[in-house]
């Protein structure tokens, strides 16, 4: 495979020029109304201008750019080599929902009046939470996605609803190597077995969606949130269905570039740190595609507190604002979650989560596994 000529000392114009960009991503989809509609291409253009910078430093020759091309046209439509990726999948469960919704809606109907709504809530992120990584991140948040659409209540509700289980399903996505491109890199760039991750942090990651399911449940509950019908007309056009998917399409291809140009930057800023540094760098996460990170990140001379740390904050982070993670981006897309909607929910409880994990693994130095 091809690699980056990323040499060991900082280029400052380079490095002055990523950040910008970063701060760009971070800040403009907040504070301009059309870019925050048209995330997609400004993503993209960042994206080709970071690529750019580092190609006139000499970080990335021809040969790089084009197989860095033809990588951010193939994550969008390949896992793991199999030729099935998020772009499908959205266009295949888009497509069942959209031809066989009234029956799936009168399934959540008849569990929702049979359990009650809060009781459903609880389960149900749960039950997405520990499937994720088996079913894949990418069905799960279609479910999602399409699931919310169809429960009357709310908005404000409803996002809070869809922004808490994106945290539970970008958590339990991360157990196995199936479940996320992350997961994927994490065990490849590390040569571990399949079950490395769950034995590493599923004694973290097991609480916490029981945490965040019962967290979403009783925040529904306290706003007194009453669900009367799941809604049994479908709203979405087939146009709409396709639209979603290429929207989805270019925004992933967009942090292939925009991650791979932010490389240089982990590796001269962030790589060396300690375990808690990592951790709270890791943030970036936020706006910056994790499965990225995770590749530049990881590797095996890293220790086992350095690999758990940078993971947990990676995970974490992703759920705060729309393109840390692919739940959220399928979800925002389907239901027409702003960026500063999606940021009032997340980014407080992202903090709040970050910090007690902060608390149990680097300050109370509790280090658990499942095995």
């Amino acid at each position: 495979m091809l690699e980056m000529s990323i040499p060991e000392q900082p280029i400052l114009p380079l490095s002055l020029g990523l950040f910008i960009i970063l701060l760009l991503v971070l800040v403009l989809p907040f504070l301009s109304k059309k870019i925050e509609e048209n995330m997609e291409p400004f993503f993209l253009i960042m994206g080709i201008i970071g690529v750019l910078l580092n190609y006139h430093y000499n970080i990335m020759n021809m040969d790089f750019i084009k197989y860095l091309i033809k990588k951010a046209l193939e994550t969008p439509l390949i896992i793991s080599g199999v030729p099935i990726g998020i772009t499908q999948v959205v266009f295949i469960f888009g497509l069942l929902f959209y031809y066989y919704h009234k029956p799936i809606y009168n399934f959540i109907r008849k569990i929702i009046n049979k359990t009650g709504f809060y009781i459903f809530v609880f389960v149900f992120i749960f039950i997405l939470g520990m499937i994720s990584s088996i079913i894949s991140v990418i069905v799960t948040a279609v479910i999602l996605s399409e699931i919310a659409a169809a429960i009357k209540m709310p908005r404000e509700s409803k996002i809070e609803f869809v922004v808490l289980a994106s945290f539970a399903v970008g958590l339990g996505a991360a157990l196995t190597p199936v479940g996320e491109p992350l997961a994927t890199i994490a065990i490849s760039k590390l040569h571990a077995r399949f079950d490395y991750l769950i034995s590493l942090l599923g004694a973290y990651i097991i609480p916490g969606i029981i945490f965040v399911a019962a967290y979403a449940s009783w925040r529904l509950k306290k706003q007194g949130v009453i669900v009367s019908d799941v809604e049994p007309v479908y709203t979405e056009s087939l146009r709409g269905v396709i639209d979603r998917t290429i929207r989805v399409f270019v925004f992933v291809a967009a942090l292939e570039l925009l991650g791979h140009s932010f490389t240089p930057l982990v590796e001269w800023y962030f790589r060396r740190l300690a375990a808690w540094q990592l951790y709270w760098l890791n943030t970036i996460s936020a706006v910056v595609d994790n499965a990225t990170l995770t590749a530049a990140e990881i590797g095996p001379t890293l220790t086992q507190e350095q690999i758990r740390s940078a993971l947990l904050s990676l995970l974490i982070s992703g759920g705060m604002l729309i393109p840390g993670n692919i739940p959220n981006i399928v979800a925002a897309g389907r239901l027409k979650i702003t960026s500063k909607e999606w940021a009032r929910i997340g980014v407080p409880f992202g903090i709040a989560l970050l910090t007690a994990y902060f608390i149990i693994v680097e300050v109370l130095h509790i280090h658990v596994s499942l095995y």
